[in-house]
């Protein structure tokens, strides 16, 4: 491996933890289904419009946006909303490993190995006693654990989506996926938070954690987007 690609894995890794941080400041001002909303509306617009749909049937765009855009982050942003801390998640979330060896062994026939295995029940043990501090005091609640391994499955799902798929331009592949949720997460926004509550998140500047400008978080997040669906 060259430097130039260490270098390149290193900036990946510091954006995917920044990224959680960067959602837990910005709920502490949007309730979580309108922070999903803006968030792929951001991800996809104006992008849209200089990036041309990849030649992907939209039976197989949609599974990837009902399961990676819209049904991860749904449970990912609910689970932060109450309760999941931010390093904790970036943790948790990555048992999509798990979900998505087992989908695809048992939707695509891939095989299973002696290592695979050992090395799922090493990280299962670590899992485990993640879980086991749920619910403690200062530490993430058992509804937040639950619901990053749920954002956890989806993912792994989106995973096999992307399989199917097969190659296609990523870049594209996640702005017009990010067409799928936003419909989606508003009406839950509208049924879940409320519009008295949505309201008031979109005009009330100081209830936002980061000035001038409310939506800093999600434009950092939609930068973000393309590096992580890259790796």
């Amino acid at each position: 491996m060259q430097a130039r690609d260490r270098l390149l894995a290193l900036a990946i890794v510091c954006v995917w933890g920044v990224n959680f941080v960067v959602i837990k400041v910005g709920l502490a001002g949007v309730p979580p289904m309108l922070l999903g909303a803006l968030r792929f509306l951001l991800v996809a617009f104006p992008a849209i419009f200089f990036v041309p749909r990849p030649r992907v049937p939209w039976r197989l765009l949609l599974a990837y946006g009902v399961t990676i855009s819209l049904g991860q982050f749904a449970f990912l942003f609910y689970a932060m909303a109450v309760g999941m801390p931010a390093g904790l998640a970036s943790l948790v979330l990555q048992s999509q490993a798990f979900f998505t060896l087992a989908i695809a062994a048992m939707w695509l026939g891939e095989p299973v190995r002696w290592h695979n295995i050992a090395g799922m029940a090493v990280a299962a043990g670590g899992l485990a006693l993640i879980g086991a501090g749920a619910g403690s005091a200062g530490g993430m609640s058992v509804a937040g654990f639950v619901l990053t391994l749920c954002a956890a499955f989806c993912w792994a799902s989106g995973n096999i989506v992307s399989k199917t798929i097969g190659p296609v331009d990523l870049l594209g592949l996640v702005i017009w996926g990010a067409l799928i949720p936003i419909v989606p997460f508003a009406l839950l926004s509208l049924w879940v938070e409320g519009p008295a509550r949505i309201a008031q998140s979109l005009t009330h500047v100081s209830a936002w954690p980061c000035l001038p400008w409310p939506t800093w978080p999600l434009r950092r997040r939609c930068l973000a987007t393309p590096c992580g669906a890259g790796c």
